[in-house]
């Protein structure tokens, strides 16, 4: 199995992100991708990813630091994308929930770390809250980025849109949800070489651990309510994910 997007830098792991680790790599999960919100975190993140096998990262700003966006920054991750084990820009995107940055700062921020994914040959890691069309919007400025939308929210009508651009979708433990039946349809809408699963850990626990810390091992039980959606085995699911995986993020992740 595969996590598509973690956080492992997170504080609520600062106390046992060995323990955690090696929990995911105990229930068969071989790549955990660990997903920066700024350059602070990011470096956090090259660092976790040269300590750990198991673990390759994303370096980027997350749509709720975007005010933070400067050339210097973009500078720094360049520098940092040089290491190996960076595998992804991200985490990057738009929120329009009203709870993250000024809308123009979103954009702008975005759009340029789309030019820099592309410049880089890295694919993007792209978060959308609430604000799809816009998001495909600015995507459509930058011909031939490529990427995923990490914790796909939106429903069936809009998976060929982001298949179209050339993007995976990825599935969180929103999908074991009890009432996310249009999320389930997605999954099954979801062509299986653009197919993902991820946790968000320490965030979207899954049903049967809603409400508690989630961690990169749980990731199964994501598959599994995919794998249910799509009538399939969980080891179809699983080997169509690892595959789509390493088109994404190229053989063995780096």
């Amino acid at each position: 199995m595969i996590d598509a997007h973690a956080h492992l830098d997170d504080p609520r792991f600062s106390n046992d992100v060995d323990a955690v680790v090696d929990r995911a790599v105990a229930a068969g999960v071989r790549r955990i991708l660990s997903c920066g919100e700024d350059l602070a975190s990011s470096e956090r993140n090259v660092k976790l990813a040269e300590r750990f096998d198991a673990v390759r990262c994303a370096v980027g700003v997350h749509p709720h630091r975007a005010m933070s966006w400067t050339s210097d920054i973009e500078a720094r991750l360049i520098a940092l994308a040089r290491d190996q084990r960076v595998v992804a820009i991200g985490e990057i995107g738009l929120d329009l929930s009203g709870r993250s940055a000024p809308r123009d700062a979103q954009v702008g921020a975005f759009e340029a770390q789309l030019r820099l994914a592309r410049s880089l040959g890295l694919p993007a890691v792209v978060h959308v809250r609430d604000a799809g069309p816009l998001a495909r919007e600015v995507i459509d400025r930058v011909p031939g980025v490529r990427g995923m939308i990490h914790c796909y929210s939106e429903g069936p009508a809009e998976v060929a849109g982001w298949i179209a651009r050339g993007f995976a979708l990825s599935f969180a433990g929103t999908v074991t949800y009890t009432k996310n039946d249009a999320l389930r349809e997605a999954a099954v809408a979801c062509p299986p070489d653009r197919l993902l699963t991820e946790t968000d850990a320490p965030y979207l626990a899954p049903q049967s651990r809603r409400g508690r810390r989630n961690e990169p091992a749980f990731v199964a039980e994501t598959l599994a309510s995919v794998a249910a959606a799509r009538a399939q085995t969980p080891e179809l699911v699983e080997r169509a994910v690892e595959a789509s995986a390493e088109a994404l993020f190229g053989p063995g992740w780096g």
